[in-house]
């Protein structure tokens, strides 16, 4: 018995176990196991962002709020009551927030996002884990605001004697679509930007461009009248690609009930949507080695 035990003590040997990472050659996509084995520190960052953004403000997330019903009223002011733009028979305030508070998540998300790879710099050098995880983060964390804002909008309807439609079950749809454009053009953006710095500052202007080409502060019914009546149905099928036009009249269409949805639209811009996705991911993979020595 003294034997066995003094066999059963001994020390077992420490064998070392070394892990070789290499960076994979030609071009990659996503790797969904190894974001999986990752998903404890993937929330963990968006955690991080959520909390640490109003963390040493006075109104918190009180900003959540404010930043889309401050832009609804100077939306509401200049292109309601001064140019004269109306919605679809809704209260042009609520038209207008119906749409701003889709958007206000798409541009801040697509802001960070383009950034978070220069602002993560510091981590690129040191430690591995699936740099996919840095622009995908502003993309989830901004959906706490997203879902701050879009109860406001609950509150404010029944004062305008409106209640949400039954077509309010679609909206799941509608932010997966939004969650998709905006970490697609997000992955593309935040691989440009390590490389090209003029990105960074060229992103407020882009962000910009994109709002006006989105239906937040006019009706697709006047894109309807004035180009649909010139070239054809066609015309709406092609600026349907355009994702978040489907997203901000969805969002109108679902939470109002005054149209119907706009699958075309909607349909056009999954397509579009998923391809921004999926080529966002494999450029962003595509370029993922060289991040640690030019961020």
């Amino acid at each position: 018995m003294n034997s066995v035990q003094e066999k059963q003590n001994e020390e077992v040997p420490y064998e070392p176990h070394q892990v070789i990472i290499e960076a994979k050659k030609g071009w990659q996509v996503l790797n969904l196991r190894e974001l999986v084995e990752f998903r404890d520190l993937f929330q963990l960052f968006v955690l991080r962002d959520i909390t640490v953004l109003y963390k040493q403000t006075i109104l918190g997330f009180a900003w959540a709020i404010l930043n889309p019903v401050l832009t609804m009223l100077v939306f509401a002011t200049v292109f309601g009551s001064i140019g004269g733009m109306k919605g679809d028979g809704t209260p042009y305030k609520i038209w207008m927030y119906a749409g701003v508070v889709p958007w206000t998540y798409f541009s801040t998300s697509l802001s960070n996002s383009t950034n978070s790879l220069i602002t993560s710099a510091s981590l690129l050098s040191k430690v591995y884990f699936p740099r996919l995880i840095i622009p995908l983060t502003p993309v989830f964390a901004k959906l706490a605001d997203f879902g701050i804002a879009l109860g406001v909008l609950f509150i404010m309807m029944p004062f305008y004697g409106l209640w949400p439609s039954w077509q309010l079950i679609y909206a799941p749809l509608l932010i997966l679509l939004m969650i998709l454009t905006a970490g697609g053009i997000g992955m593309w953006l935040s691989a440009l930007a390590v490389q090209y710095r003029d990105i960074k500052f060229a992103i407020t202007f882009i962000v910009q461009i994109l709002m006006f080409g989105a239906p937040v502060v006019w009706s697709i019914v006047q894109f309807d009248q004035k180009i649909t009546a010139v070239h054809g149905y066609w015309a709406r099928l092609v600026y349907g690609l355009y994702p978040m036009a489907g997203v901000i009249e969805g969002f109108r269409a679902s939470l109002i009930g005054k149209v119907p949805m706009p699958w075309d639209l909607i349909g056009m811009g999954t397509i579009s949507a998923v391809i921004l996705f999926v080529s966002g991911a494999f450029y962003f993979r595509r370029m993922e080695k060289i991040f640690a020595d030019v961020a």
